[in-house]
């Protein structure tokens, strides 16, 4: 590419020319930040990111790139753990707008799908279309957000490889484009051109046909010697299957290429038997090392799957999602799960019990257990699944990394390949957190490094180097799944001859010629430690800026959860980002709602947390980061939910970085008229109430609504009525509350002020749990305040309600507003620390949470249970204390069916009501609440504890009611009528 003023014209000649031809492309500073990066150490900022929205679109930027030497670098979902998915020239972001499933083929079992299409969502789509009988096989970790193009082009695998294999051997044909535009389809011993009158691509497709092939016949011995040895040999590029006796898959060989060849944009894949039943035995070891030598025992018993983890995993996983996660894994440091397939549950059991009496008698297994469960083995595998995702993070906060995590061997050499592996890690002084695919011998890791000092650098060098010769030494490859990219490309020569090296680099060039295609990858590989992402980057801090410096002002933990601290210069604990990307799933957790709607990466945590980190990188600190247009941009659509504080596996809280950067601007400036009105509700509610009547008049009154609309309140959102006084009086009193009660209720000024009946109705079931009920004193947690950017006067408040809450006793608080009750149990620890704080978060209880410790100390709802549950579960109870609590509690009250509402509703307190953000909220409802009450029948109870679920639900639908949990279990609920 050319450098300077020449590039610079080039790259704006690229632009004109896109834009000229009506396709989506964008350079600005935000939308380069957020594809500086993927799931690797690297960053690469790229000139441009281009959005094609059709083949036709991907060939005009493929023409024009050419014409003027810009490079591209095509991207799915950006997980990339090896850095193949970043580039300086222009993206091609393909999983925006190409993401279009064919019909089903149902005789031939294959589909032909967009290269943008989300493998999981493909999954679902097949099963749905039929009726269960066949899926997708492919499930790499990242299946809920890795694209077919990206898959193909990294050869990914996953879990169930022992029994399907690698991508490469579920692609059945590929339409492509190359770098001078040609539209090419390939499969097996064919190459044509798509269109019959194309001239070019028809030419194209003749030279490339004949060339590789004739390059297969010159190189018939290194090709059958090197290549293809063992089943995860997946680093360089598959031209092993252009041989005679594997038919000249055109296909095939391009699988695996990394987008170096040509730009995969369509592909027909091959559909499986979905498994009529499996049951999971999972197995405890010693070491891993151990677990490692019955592979080949486990695998002539023909599993589907045999995934293998060690200890740390399940440490971690302990501490950030409780004991309870991991309370059904056998004892053990280290742990195999092998799954089994049949027609039967019976069968599928039989097949576990029958290979644990083979390894006994190999002596290796020191525990096992047989799940056939579908929820208690789901919930195993994601000790597998999560607990590699959390890995990211040792527990005392010190982030892990990609670089040496997809090693692989012949699984008959992996235990010997461990037992030297393992010494050189600790020769260097890492701390490895492992896991991997075993049954097919390939290794995940992730290590410790020091990536920000010259010193750790250096470490990482010659590490990387001694285990790529490790690895050969073992006949294994550098990559198994993940590809080479700029993590591993450079170790090439390490792994093969100079022979195959040139054969790699005359491939390339035969597609290629001009090398545009993702440069510096597998061929020509430019150094692995090249554009590092930390290098130069200031170190995250020891503190919380927030944080007392009291060595007593930990975070609690919630529901077993410990929340990783926050560290500057980073606010919302951004820097922890690694960008793998869950946060831009559509289904699973509530994360993110907003990408949900838009399915734009600056609307994902992933890409508001990259942003923020160019913040950093740039000025050294986010001091000031309100100011940039391109921060304020990221951040606008942030709903505050906090759902990413929960659901990223890093711990990115992206509704405390906006939190904290509002506050920082907004000091001594005049704030958005809704600061004052939402973020000061809770100040306002006493005087509003008092004068109900003529409160309500006003908010319905439509001049009144205008103006309202004029200040930023949207016309367009339902205002909820205001409660007299007299009958929040009357609520109270009849709540009957004691003295040295059992349980304190709080009553937090939203259910005081709009919902005052659940008060009583919640007294009456605890007190018919067997607990006595008393009331705390009145107090504001400040969560409007900090929801606003107003973190003095939330932290103001925070402390007077600690102060007034801790009350020497270690008796349950039990919040109604779940909201408020995340706010005590996690901003209180945060904001205004020390050991009252920590005493009174330990204490308090959302409702939904007391309730299901009620059931499980034996107590059972005496109310009639309804046939139908839509349970919308409000996105800060799932972010603090889980959404487990309230289903549970459904499940044992008896009721048949609950419908549950897949994330955020789209109010998130004070983002649902302003009119800038009316319209995304309901976007958001879209694809949570609406479809969730459109599945449960009209007559279904519909819980909505949150407040602002209750808001979305009525907006929604004006007919239709819902309510709190507490409404719903009353046992005698005549008394609030």
């Amino acid at each position: 590419m050319p450098h300077g003023d020449d590039r610079d014209a080039n790259i704006s000649q690229l632009l004109a020319r896109l834009e000229h031809h009506g396709i989506e492309v964008d350079d600005s500073q935000r939308r380069r930040s957020e594809y500086s990066y993927d799931a690797s150490n690297y960053r690469v900022r790229p000139a441009a990111v281009a959005f094609p929205g059709n083949i036709e679109d991907v060939r005009t930027v493929l023409r024009v790139c050419s014409a003027l030497e810009v490079p591209t670098t095509t991207r799915g979902g950006g997980t990339s753990m090896a850095g193949n998915a970043i580039g300086d020239g222009l993206v091609i972001d393909l999983s925006r707008h190409m993401t279009s499933v064919g019909t089903l083929e149902a005789g031939q079992r294959t589909v032909w799908a967009d290269a943008g299409v989300v493998l999981g969502e493909l999954r679902t789509q097949i099963e749905t279309i039929t009726s269960g009988v066949l899926t997708f096989a492919p499930d790499p970790s990242s299946l809920s957000r890795a694209t077919i193009g990206g898959s193909i082009g990294n050869d990914a695998c996953g879990n169930h490889s022992v029994a399907y294999g690698r991508m490469t051997h579920h692609v059945q044909e590929l339409e492509l484009v190359t770098a001078d535009g040609a539209y090419l389809r390939a499969g097996r011993d064919f190459l044509h051109a798509v269109y019959h009158n194309d001239i070019h691509s028809i030419a194209r497709a003749r030279e490339l046909f004949e060339g590789p092939k004739s390059l297969a016949a010159a190189n018939l011995s290194p090709l059958r010697v090197e290549l293809q040895t063992i089943p995860r040999q997946v680093s360089g590029y598959h031209v092993g299957h252009l041989l005679p006796e594997h038919g000249f898959n055109v296909a095939s060989a391009l699988a695996g290429s990394e987008g170096t060849c040509a730009v995969v944009v369509r592909a027909k894949v091959k559909l499986v038997p979905k498994p009529r039943a499996t049951a999971l035995l999972c197995l405890g070891y010693l070491d891993t090392i151990d677990s490692a030598r019955d592979v080949m025992t486990i695998l002539s018993a023909k599993p589907s799957a045999i995934e293998g983890l060690d200890v740390s995993i399940v440490d971690i996983m302990r501490h950030r999602r409780g004991p309870a996660s991991v309370e059904s894994l056998p004892d053990g440091n280290a742990f195999l799960m092998v799954e089994f397939s049949d027609d039967t549950l019976h069968q599928a059991a039989a097949s576990c019990e029958d290979l644990v009496e083979k390894l006994r008698a190999e002596g290796r297994v020191v525990d096992y257990s047989v799940v056939t469960e579908p929820l208690a083995r789901a919930a195993m595998w994601r000790v597998r699944e999560d607990g590699a995702g959390l890995s990211s993070r040792r527990i005392d906060g010190i982030q892990t990394w990609p670089g040496w995590e997809d090693s692989a061997v012949a699984p008959e050499r992996l235990a010997d390949y461990l037992a030297d592996l393992l010494p050189l890690v600790k020769k260097y002084g890492y701390a490895a957190f492992m896991y991997g695919h075993f049954g097919a011998g390939c290794v995940h890791m992730r290590l410790d490094y020091d990536l920000r000092s010259e010193a750790g650098r250096r470490n990482f060098t010659d590490f990387t180097r001694e285990a790529a010769q490790l690895v050969v030494a073992h006949g294994g490859s550098l990559s198994g799944e993940h590809g080479d990219g700029r993590a591993r490309s450079e170790l090439l020569s390490v792994m093969y001859s100079k022979e195959m090296i040139g054969i790699f680099k005359t491939f390339k060039e035969l597609w290629d010629p001009a090398g545009i295609l993702n440069p510096g990858v597998i061929v020509d590989p430019v150094p692995f430690t090249a554009s590092l992402a930390l290098e130069g980057v200031a170190k995250a801090g020891p503190t919380h800026s927030e944080l007392t410096t009291s060595p007593t002002a930990a975070v609690v933990p919630s529901s077993d959860r410990e929340l990783l601290p926050v560290v500057s210069p980073f606010v919302g604990n951004t820097h922890a980002c690694i960008g793998v990307g869950r946060c831009r799933s559509t289904t699973g957790g509530f994360m993110c709602p907003s990408y949900r709607a838009t399915k734009d990466e600056k609307d994902s945590t992933r890409g508001r947390a990259r942003v923020l980190q160019e913040l950093t990188r740039v000025q050294g600190s986010s001091k000031d980061g309100w100011k940039s247009a391109e921060v304020r941009e990221a951040l606008d659509l942030c709903l505050s939910c906090k759902a990413c504080s929960a659901d990223c596996p890093t711990g990115v809280d992206i509704a405390e970085a906006k939190s904290e950067l509002v506050d920082e601007y907004y000091r001594g400036r005049i704030r958005p008229f809704t600061h004052y009105s939402i973020g000061w509700l809770p100040r306002w509610l006493p005087w509003l109430t008092r004068v109900a009547a003529l409160a309500n008049w006003g908010t319905s009154f439509r001049p009144f609504r205008t103006v309202g609309e004029w200040l930023g309140i949207s016309a367009r959102r339902r205002l909820p009525a205001f409660a007299a006084n007299g009958r929040i009086r009357n609520r109270v009193r009849e709540a009957r509350f004691e003295d040295n009660a059992d349980i304190l209720l709080f009553i937090d000024s939203f259910t005081r002020a709009f919902r005052p009946e659940v008060i009583p109705a919640a007294a009456r079931v605890l007190r018919d749990s067997g607990s006595s009920v008393g009331c705390t004193p009145d107090a504001c947690c400040g969560l409007t305040w900090i929801s606003t950017g107003q973190r003095d006067g939330a932290r103001r408040r925070l402390a007077r309600l600690i102060s007034s809450l801790d009350d020497g006793t270690d008796r349950d608080i039990v919040v109604l507003e779940p909201s408020c009750a995340a706010a005590i149990r996690d901003e209180g620890p945060k904001m205004v620390g020390g050991p009252a704080a920590a005493r009174v978060a330990a204490r308090v209880r959302s409702f939904s949470v007391a309730v299901d410790e009620a059931i499980k100390r034996g107590w059972k709802p005496t109310a009639p249970a309804p046939e139908t549950a839509v349970l919308q579960t409000h996105c800060h109870e799932h972010a603090v204390f889980g959404s487990g609590a309230q289903k549970r509690v459904l499940e044992a009250w008896g009721v048949p069916r609950v419908v549950e509402s897949s994330s955020c509703c789209g109010v998130a307190g004070n983002f649902g009501f302003e009119a800038e953000h009316f319209d995304m909220s309901m976007n958001v409802a879209e694809h949570s609440v609406i479809p969730a009450l459109a599945k449960g029948e009209a007559d279904a109870l519909v819980l909505t504890d949150g407040f602002s679920c209750a808001m979305q639900v009525s907006q929604v639908d004006a007919g239709r009611s819902s309510a709190h949990l507490a409404v719903a279990l009353d046992p005698k609920p005549t008394e609030s009528k």
